[in-house]
């Protein structure tokens, strides 16, 4: 074995080579089991959990973020494109506030992910929204849109590299920021369904 492979070893697999998936825990209790955060070096599966229903919350969730921002399908095809781009912002992440930035993606998702959501009910013609609590994978999916949504509002029309928009978004919304699209979204959706109970 050579140095650089002992080395690796030792240091277990980083996102990218240079992030380390230790010590990142997720605090919120009900996205544990469906927020993934197992060490994968290049966040890039092919497709394969499209197979089985439920399978995506197996993928990491720097993958997901990233499958996220190729939607809709004017991006497809370019996902080795946004995959730097995202790595990029990762390293401004780091710059900025000298966290991990894994950690920085996963405090995001759990502060953009709504507890209560409504949903449609029509009854004898007239139609109301009743409150409803989100499942996990369901609270996920609507952070990492809402998110998304935040990063692709901004990016037209501005200045900003689209890596420093991405870094701003997910520091925002780690930080809990009112003004961040993600974090307002979110305060929205519940206050609907608080006012729909």
């Amino acid at each position: 074995m050579s140095e650089n492979e002992v080395q690796e070893q030792d240091e277990g697999i980083k996102l990218f080579g240079e992030w380390s998936f230790e010590g990142i825990e997720v605090r919120d209790i009900g996205l544990k089991r469906y927020l993934n955060v197992d060490p994968v070096y290049l966040p890039h599966t092919g497709g394969r959990h499209e197979a089985r229903k439920f399978r995506k919350s197996n993928l990491s969730i720097v993958e997901r973020l990233i499958n996220n921002l190729l939607k809709p399908g004017s991006s497809g095809g370019a996902k080795g494109r946004v995959t730097s781009s995202v790595k990029t912002a990762l390293k401004i992440i780091n710059l900025k506030t000298g966290r991990n930035p894994i950690e920085v993606i996963v405090r995001a998702v759990e502060n953009s992910a709504p507890n209560e959501d409504t949903t449609r009910i029509g009854y004898g013609g007239v139609v109301y929204r009743l409150a409803v609590d989100c499942s996990p994978q369901r609270r996920i999916d609507l952070a990492l849109r809402y998110i998304v949504t935040g990063i692709k509002t901004q990016t037209f029309g501005n200045r900003k590299a689209f890596e420093e928009i991405i870094a701003d978004q997910l520091i925002g919304a780690a930080n809990h920021d009112n003004n961040n699209f993600a974090i307002r979204r979110k305060q929205e959706v519940e206050r609907i369904a608080l006012s729909s109970r």
